[in-house]
């Protein structure tokens, strides 16, 4: 892929790790910015967002001993500064706290009590400053318990960099973790923020700036990011006034014979996302169905090898309602050696459980995507953990971009680049969506997107599209509201095959 991790929009959407994050606070204060001036702009952050939101009310600030602990004391400074009732609940003794949490516990003129899950009791706001994001062992104990009670109570709680008990670089939950209506972090979020469950524990996630200049990222050079349209909405295919359609490329789309609705949707996808041309291959009797029931989109009941044949066929989709089996997996050889970018979907890619290493081989040698949801991927990789480290390993192991599909989308590169979309809402599960989105990224390969670009604009807009569609969404609408995405993101790139 490009080295866009190079470029400053990059680093503008970067996600880091906790290690990645603890460097940029280390080359902050080698640059001359003082721990305790980063704590301080990270409690004004957090008090400004819990302002913003409530008015004064009995505040329980529940701090643990570390840096999150300090920043606890540093938002109770804060509040009390401006006349909420606060009390200060700490896990440890004071003494114990060592650093700038120590200088910040210093500051605090009021008292301090053992915090307990009695301490809960009559305060509507909690702030949750135990643990943050670097936890690197399940909950025990005390702080279990504490987890468990917040967990169980009825009050508003706000989480200082992630809710007490959740895995910063995975998102899954270590022991127990209390759900947020506020995360407010620091400079750039974390995989804990975006990837479930922990995305559905962070509630609103603020990502606030506290003087951490982004030149320090050119060290780190993440190689994970938050998917929006700046990462390349300069590079969307776009058309001409003096092209014409097959300047925005022709996608070839294999029919299903029984199964036709997942084809269809796909080159309508393909079609307004920017395609020029589609046509789908009708195999046995399918024809009439297909020919019916699309209009814009050719049909063709030719053999596949001979459609294919036209090299001005440059993006192909093997897998929507294709059947799982040997003519499947034919067909996606046929696709991922004929010299086009292919997108490989559903059947096509369970064709290959039993014979992976031929598939890596090809996909290895064509610019490709593989779009599987996680039963699909498990039929074809050995990867466990988080969403993102599973994406990564397919991706390795496949040679080419994977977008594994789920509640949070990830596109992979086989570099270790990735790109997290996130802003997927619930009513896209539902019957015939993912043949959508693999048809907006055979579309937008055809009109000229890189094969990792494709998989990221489609996830944007499939995702972007959905939301507008609201509740009620059926899979053969979403196309329709690709258009006013489409007309609401900046011009920028125009096709250039």
């Amino acid at each position: 892929m490009e080295t866009v991790h190079e470029n400053d929009d990059w680093r503008a959407q970067a996600v880091l790790t906790c290690a990645e994050m603890g460097a940029a606070d280390a080359a902050a204060v080698a640059a001359g910015t003082a721990g305790i001036v980063l704590m301080e702009n990270a409690c004004a952050a957090v008090t400004r967002a819990i302002r913003a939101r409530w008015a004064p009310r009995p505040t329980l600030m529940l701090c643990g001993p570390g840096n999150n602990g300090g920043d606890g004391f540093g938002v109770a400074i804060e509040l009390a500064r401006y006349g909420w009732p606060v009390t200060l609940a700490l896990w440890g003794e004071p003494d114990s706290l060592c650093g700038d949490a120590a200088i910040m516990a210093g500051r605090w003129q009021g008292p301090i009590v053992k915090a307990s899950p009695a301490c809960l009791a009559g305060h509507g706001l909690v702030v949750d400053a135990l643990f943050g994001a670097g936890l690197s062992r399940d909950l025990n104990g005390l702080p279990l318990v504490l987890a468990e009670a917040l967990a169980a109570g009825r009050h508003d709680v706000v989480a200082i960099d992630v809710p007490s008990g959740l895995d910063g670089d995975t998102g899954k939950i270590r022991g127990a973790a209390a759900p947020a209506a506020l995360t407010v972090t620091f400079f750039r979020p974390k995989p804990g923020h975006l990837l479930s469950p922990g995305r559905g524990l962070c509630g609103e996630l603020v990502v606030a700036d506290i003087g951490i200049p982004p030149s320090v990222l050119d060290d780190i050079a993440p190689v994970t990011a938050l998917n929006a349209p700046r990462l390349w909405q300069a590079r969307l295919p776009r058309p001409t006034q003096e092209g014409h359609k097959y300047h925005r490329g022709h996608a070839l789309i294999v029919g299903g014979e029984t199964t036709t609705g997942a084809a269809r949707l796909a080159a309508c996808s393909a079609l307004v996302v920017g395609a020029g041309l589609v046509t789908v291959v009708a195999p046995g009797g399918s024809f009439p169905v297909y020919a019916a029931a699309l209009e814009s989109v050719m049909v063709s009941d030719d053999d596949f090898a001979e459609v294919l044949a036209d090299t001005r066929k440059n993006a192909v989709l093997v897998g929507p309602g294709n059947g799982v089996g040997a003519a499947t997996r034919e067909k996606a050889m046929l696709a991922l050696t004929a010299g086009r970018r292919v997108v490989l979907d559903a059947d096509a890619l369970t064709s290959f459980a039993d014979d992976r290493d031929t598939l890596f081989a090809a996909t290895a040698a064509c610019p490709s995507v593989l779009t599987p949801h996680d039963g699909e991927f498990a039929r074809l990789f050995d990867a466990t953990g988080d969403r993102l480290a599973r994406a990564r390993a397919g991706a390795a192991e496949s040679r080419t971009v994977m977008a594994l599909k789920g509640p949070e989308t990830v596109i992979a590169a086989p570099d270790g680049h990735a790109v997290i979309e996130c802003g997927s809402p619930a009513n896209l599960a539902t019957a015939g969506t993912g043949d959508v989105l693999a048809g907006l990224i055979t579309g937008l390969t055809a009109a000229g997107a890189t094969p990792f670009d494709a998989a990221c604009m489609a996830a944007w807009i499939h995702a972007t599209a959905a939301s507008y569609a609201g509740l009620g969404l059926v899979s053969e609408a979403l196309p329709h509201y690709v258009a006013s995405v489409l007309a609401a993101l900046p011009r920028g790139y125009t096709e250039a095959h």
